[in-house]
């Protein structure tokens, strides 16, 4: 079949860095290009940590103008942050970045309020320290008139238009995941106007034109539209699972491990609630049934605190090691803060009387077991708690880069795992827009044109099952 190809960019800010990759769809075609890359690095101030939210403005810009002509402009990131406008449009200050310890507490006095299980009845969120509804009961909203997330903030400055896009709004904890829309009962008990917020937009919507400001620094030529995409990126890497049918898990991996299920319809039972598992919305009227794990952010602050040593060889030093001699819980808030990982780490394993890594072999092998145990876990517990088999997880994401940890997450699960596509969320982004220009269908059709274009690699489980539950039981003593 052959039929016009139009191309796409795919703004994809990650919590360490930023891109703006180019898709080019067509309907038997996707190819993904990079055309810009970008650091995001926080500024921690007298005040608190930071994002440096002009940098990543610069970053998109300088992305547009390196990318050239595009049919259409789309923006995912990180969830839960936000800028605070005045009445004027005008940024009041740049955004708290989640790691900044402002919400130190603060969920307490929430859920003096409104109980932990009436809160995860209403809104089906996990409990996670920076969930924007903390921030918003921590923060001082003198003056501000709108609260913008993340990428409709960038939306917004490069279009002039004010929206919220739902996939993001769902980390709110403001959103009900069953109407798909605010949850008006939880926000007025907890004094949180929800006009602070721009009204929803759904994945595919227009979210306006460039601005000519835009156009003339850009060097684009008008009109381009910004079309609303899965804006948080994990909505826009689900997106961009290669799965056929419902019998699979994912796991999005990267900074953070998102390891679930997709489902129907939420899962809101207590149960669910002590497993810590979130509901957050996706396409189509989909549910991301998943839990958060620290992910790949212990290895990325053990290589920061190491002077960045070669990952390759620090892998081939972690194959060598001794396999599950000692584990953590990949998941505890201990490790949430940056610095000091790999002395937090050899404290964590002599604190459950196991052997202390001692070599960044050692340590490098401890994370990326614990992370496959981890991701066990969650797989195990999404099937039994959402009373959902699966056949299969897809691995998606930088982390599809690690073939130590694919393999691992394959032994540790008992499952095969096909991992890939790399930049999941960037593919994710760039088929929102395509199904919005009519040029793919549904996600089932956008998941096979992935599947026929995109490079996979799948890794059969091997090895004693029984060393993972051992593990598993170490961990569940500590």
């Amino acid at each position: 079949m052959s039929g016009p190809v139009k191309s796409y960019a795919a703004v994809d800010l990650g919590a360490s860095s930023g891109r703006v990759m180019v898709g080019r769809v067509g309907p038997d075609s996707l190819e993904l290009t990079e055309a810009h890359r970008f650091v995001n690095r926080p500024v921690r101030l007298p005040e608190g940590l930071r994002w440096d939210i002009l940098s990543l403005y610069g970053g998109v810009l300088d992305g547009l103008k390196a990318a050239g002509q595009v049919d259409s402009v789309g923006i995912d990131s990180w969830a839960v942050d936000y800028g605070l406008l005045d009445g004027d449009g005008r940024l009041l200050g740049n955004p708290v970045h989640y790691r900044d310890s402002r919400t130190e507490g603060v969920a307490e006095k929430v859920w003096a309020t409104v109980p932990a299980p009436e809160l995860y009845a209403a809104t089906g969120l996990q409990y996670a320290p920076f969930n924007t509804l903390y921030q918003l009961v921590a923060d001082r909203l003198t003056g501000a008139e709108r609260l913008l997330l993340i990428p409709d903030l960038l939306t917004y400055w490069l279009t002039g238009e004010q929206g919220t896009e739902l996939t993001n709004a769902s980390t709110t904890q403001l959103i009900d995941p069953r109407t798909r829309g605010w949850s008006y009962d939880i926000a007025q008990r907890l004094g949180i106007e929800l006009e602070l917020f721009a009204p929803l937009r759904q994945p595919g919507d227009p979210a306006g034109l460039l601005r000519p400001e835009v156009l003339e620094e850009t060097g684009l030529a008008g009109p381009v539209p910004v079309t609303a995409v899965g804006s948080h990126d994990t909505a826009s890497a689900v997106a961009a699972v290669p799965a056929s049918g419902e019998r699979f898990a994912y796991i999005c991996t990267g900074t953070w491990s998102l390891a679930g299920l997709e489902l129907d319809a939420p899962v809101l039972t207590e149960e669910s609630r002590a497993a810590n598992f979130t509901n957050e919305l996706g396409l189509d009227g989909t549910v991301r049934y998943l839990r958060n794990i620290m992910g790949l952010w212990l290895l990325q602050e053990c290589v920061r605190a190491w002077g960045d040593p070669d990952l390759g060889e620090l892998l081939r030093e972690a194959a060598e090691a001794a396999a599950l001699r000692s584990v953590v819980d990949a998941s505890d808030p201990v490790f949430l803060p940056p610095g000091r990982m790999p002395e937090r780490i050899a404290e964590a394993c002599r604190a459950s009387g196991q052997p202390v890594p001692v070599s960044r072999g050692e340590i490098t092998r401890c994370i990326l077991d614990s992370l496959a145990l981890a991701h066990r876990r969650a797989v195990e517990e999404a099937q039994r708690l959402a009373d959902h088999p699966v056949d299969v997880v897809h691995v998606v994401g930088g982390g599809t880069r690690n073939a130590l940890l694919c393999q691992l997450t394959a032994d540790a699960c008992g499952l095969p795992v096909v991992a890939g596509p790399t930049e999941a969320a960037a593919l994710g982004n760039v088929l929102v827009q395509a199904r919005a220009h009519g040029l793919v269908g549904d996600l089932a059709g956008g998941r096979e044109l992935l599947t026929r274009t995109q490079p996979l690699t799948r890794y059969e489980p091997r090895g004693d099952p029984g060393r993972w539950s051992e593990a598993q039981a170490r961990l569940v003593r500590i």
